[in-house]
């Protein structure tokens, strides 16, 4: 059977109920593209039964925050933004009281490229519950200090811990230090360069946009990401950031380790997840991209386009 056999019998079987769309890469060209229809939502928003499409934007949720990597990498190209081994918490001086707590002064940039801070925060509680660390940030009147001041737990760069506030951070620094909202230095700086004309990043009451889930993109647009990654950056993003990026720093858990906000995983793939299913997995050894997109929303079982890959395998 050919990888088209495989995926097609997959969602006859109705294995892959909530796949909305599918696109594979290889050597750069299009080899496989299929479309659903289902309910999506924007983050929390529901907007109804939708039939999708190459033109349809669709949440990329936690994707968001390996995009937010890639910025950050090209921030730090122009000296825009502090490099991974700076001191965290003075970056946000308007917090001198955090600063003056020398465990807290310890962390770095670093430990929230890595979600290793070493600060109280759950994600387990659903997505719907300030009892879950990232929607009490968006409740927060200040999102950076609700991070900042977390409860220390441990020392920061021992453990792995998911954190969307880590991300929230990032993109805060992106923001200060290009001077531009995080959506506008976004299109500028990674979007046009890959002709990526339509985007959203949703922003949270206070205007400022959700670094670590916010982002729609197209499929396609997301595999183009997938690309660009294979490709060495191609004076977009910096090859030796991607050097960096794209190095397993972190163990998770299953022979799944951690970088820069991107995920490692057997058979040398690197890959971004967002939930309800959300892949953008990069497999070198193939010189192929998949980019997925479904509505297996706060449903963390097996997922429809966990079917579909494994088929594509």
């Amino acid at each position: 059977m050919t990888m088209a056999d495989r995926v097609d019998a997959v969602l006859r079987a109705g294995e892959a109920p909530n796949l909305h769309a599918l696109v594979v890469l290889q050597r750069g060209q299009v080899v496989l593209e299929r479309y659903g229809e289902g309910v999506d939502h924007r983050l929390g928003t529901s907007l109804g039964r939708v039939r999708f499409d190459a033109g349809t934007l669709h949440d990329v949720r936690s994707i968001s925050k390996s995009v937010v990597a890639l910025l950050y990498g090209i921030a730090l190209k122009d000296g825009l933004v502090p490099e991974p081994g700076a001191e965290l918490v003075r970056q946000f001086p308007e917090y001198p009281d955090l600063l003056a707590e020398p465990a807290r002064a310890r962390l770095t940039i670093e430990h929230a490229l890595t979600m290793t801070l070493g600060l109280a925060w759950d994600e387990s509680v659903p997505y719907t519950s300030v009892a879950n660390s990232e929607l009490a940030m968006e409740a927060a009147a200040d999102r950076y200090r609700y991070v900042l001041e977390r409860p220390i737990v441990e020392e920061p760069g021992r453990r792995w811990s998911y954190c969307g506030g880590a991300t929230a951070l990032l993109g805060g620094l992106i923001a200060r230090g290009t001077g531009r909202p995080l959506a506008e230095f976004a299109r500028a700086a990674l979007f046009e360069p890959l002709g990526i004309g339509a985007f959203e990043w949703t922003a949270g009451e206070d205007g400022v946009a959700m670094a670590a889930a916010g982002l729609r993109l197209r499929p396609r647009d997301l595999a183009a990401i997938g690309t660009l990654l294979l490709d060495g950056g191609r004076d977009i993003v910096p090859a030796a950031w991607l050097d960096e990026m794209l190095r397993p720093r972190v163990p998770i858990a299953d022979d799944r380790w951690y970088g820069y906000q991107w995920y490692f995983e057997t058979g040398g793939t690197y890959a971004a997840h967002g939930n309800g299913g959300q892949r953008l997995a990069v497999l070198p050894s193939r010189d192929m991209v998949v980019a997925m997109t479904a509505g297996d929303y706060d449903d963390f079982t097996r997922s429809s386009t966990t079917a579909v890959f494994d088929a594509l395998l």
